[in-house]
């Protein structure tokens, strides 16, 4: 296999399981087996070229928050997309700066899969007997702050999985409305951890990075990502995310398995 087809596929891989809830970081790990490791920029970097998808699907959603800020409804939603970031951003360098990182190892990655596609599937059942509710509450955006820190810490969790799960339990219950605040909060939270592996990167004088195969899996995972996400957004208007939670746990068993 040739190396531009590797860099393609991992670009493939990250734009399908960027927003599904099954984890992005866990599937590039476990393909890194077969299709060669790369480095952590080069896996926050493409992680970025989705969220860029996100941007151009959400653009009127963001326009609009941004025009209108003066409208109550505007501004304590963003505030508390800020609230939630800010959350994320201060553990998550507290944590980096401490050292504090799990090993990248196939075990607890699977384990990660299967324990969070049962976690899914018993949420989504209590999350159904709550009042159906597209409100953000304080309690909702800290809580998502806190789930994306817990996400970044344990390989195969899934960010989206873990903060729109936390957003439906803690109250914003309509699986739309979790959705998109899990998925506008991951806009500045993965720009902001992708600026921070290239500035790693160019003080470490970027001889290290393909820059080329890092600016190719960026495109492709755009790409992906905005057919993947538009098509997620349509399905989850009448479907619940069991057959996302069911994958997990089949993906997750037949790791424990080959490893074992």
């Amino acid at each position: 296999m040739t190396e531009f087809l590797r860099i393609v596929l991992l670009g493939i891989i990250e734009g399908i399981t960027e927003f599904l809830p099954i984890s992005s970081t866990g599937h590039l790990l476990v393909a890194e087996r077969w299709l060669g490791e790369r480095t952590e920029t080069f896996n926050v970097v493409i992680q970025a070229g989705a969220i860029l998808a996100v941007v151009l699907i959400y653009r009127q959603r963001l326009w609009q928050l941004a025009t209108n800020f003066h409208k109550p409804e505007n501004r304590d939603y963003a505030l508390k997309l800020i609230t939630a970031f800010l959350i994320t951003g201060a553990l998550g360098f507290a944590l980096t700066k401490f050292g504090f990182k799990l090993k990248d190892d196939i075990t607890p990655i699977a384990w990660a899969f299967l324990v969070g596609g049962i976690w899914m599937i018993v949420a989504e059942h209590f999350a159904a007997k709550l009042p159906d509710s597209t409100t953000v509450t304080w309690n909702v955006a800290i809580l998502v702050g806190l789930a994306q820190v817990v996400a970044a810490i344990f390989p195969g969790t899934s960010r989206s999985a873990a903060t729109i799960f936390v957003a439906m339990l803690a109250g914003t219950s309509n699986r739309a409305a979790a959705t998109e605040f899990a998925f506008l909060v991951g806009i500045p939270t993965m720009f902001a951890a992708s600026g921070y592996e290239l500035l790693k990167a160019m003080k470490a004088g970027g001889g290290h990075e393909d820059w080329g195969a890092l600016a190719l899996g960026f495109c492709v995972s755009m790409l992906v990502a905005f057919v993947a996400v538009t098509w997620l957004l349509g399905f989850i208007r009448t479907h619940r995310f069991t057959p996302f939670a069911l994958y997990r746990i089949v993906l997750g068993g037949l790791l424990l398995l080959t490893i074992a």
